[in-house]
């Protein structure tokens, strides 16, 4: 496991905190992903997960094609990396983060084999103030429908702390419209309004659209919920 990052604008290597964002040993353990759940985050990556498609999601290739996707930019919950990677691409300052050790090892083996400058770290997503950085752009692929209660809340609120003012949060994230048995209760299937809800104050919620993820199981894709959000200052609300 890496244990150093180079902070934005910092030539020297700083020591990454084996907490990683407070990472607590004990937390995977004790399913703090889901309520009811005992599972950690290598387990999602033991065989190749449906979402590992090997490529960016649709709905993300084609924010970055318009240009959209700028600045420094953050794949939450990053798993193998393919949308960091994808910002890196693009030249652009990318870093992916995920508690899946095993997932970061593929996404650092597919950076050197493509010959990408993106950085991967252990990092818990609810904790991105510990990481003391700010990103312009944010993306999620899966992670935010995994949250419910107080996680949910705390990763909201993480968010909020690692955008710039003005920066903007694209997720998605399964739709209550989805009627096929993903057979994953870790999953929660968002409504529309939920997610409104969920982004009020200091925040703006410029489109939620539906669209489909794409599956290795599922040559139609699952049905999803593609969501834009931006950080405003102090005392904005949500549209």
């Amino acid at each position: 496991m890496e244990h150093t990052f180079r902070p934005h604008g910092d030539d020297s290597h700083t020591p990454h905190r084996e907490a990683g964002g407070r990472f607590d040993s004990d937390l995977t353990a004790r399913g703090r992903f889901s309520d009811s759940n005992s599972w950690t985050p290598e387990d999602l990556y033991a065989s190749p997960p449906p979402w590992d498609i090997g490529r960016p999601q649709s709905a993300l290739l084609a924010l970055a094609k318009a240009g959209t996707v700028r600045g420094r930019v953050l794949d939450s919950g990053c798993g193998t990396g393919e949308h960091a990677l994808m910002a890196a691409s693009l030249g652009l300052d990318a870093t992916g983060v995920d508690l899946a050790s095993n997932a970061l090892g593929r996404a650092r083996q597919k950076a050197h084999d493509r010959g990408l400058a993106a950085r991967f770290l252990r990092w818990d997503a609810r904790q991105l103030a510990d990481l003391g950085e700010s990103f312009d752009t944010v993306l999620d692929s899966g992670l935010f429908h995994i949250f419910t209660g107080a996680d949910r809340a705390a990763y909201i609120s993480s968010l909020r702390s690692a955008l710039a003012v003005g920066g903007r949060y694209f997720m998605l994230g399964f739709s209550d419209q989805e009627t096929g048995d993903r057979g994953d209760r870790r999953v929660q299937r968002l409504t529309r309004d939920e997610i409104r809800q969920s982004f009020t104050y200091g925040w703006r919620v410029d489109f939620i659209e539906p669209t489909t993820m794409d599956s290795t199981t599922d040559a139609n894709g699952i049905r999803a919920w593609f969501a834009g959000v931006t950080r405003t200052p102090e005392g904005g609300r949500s549209c």
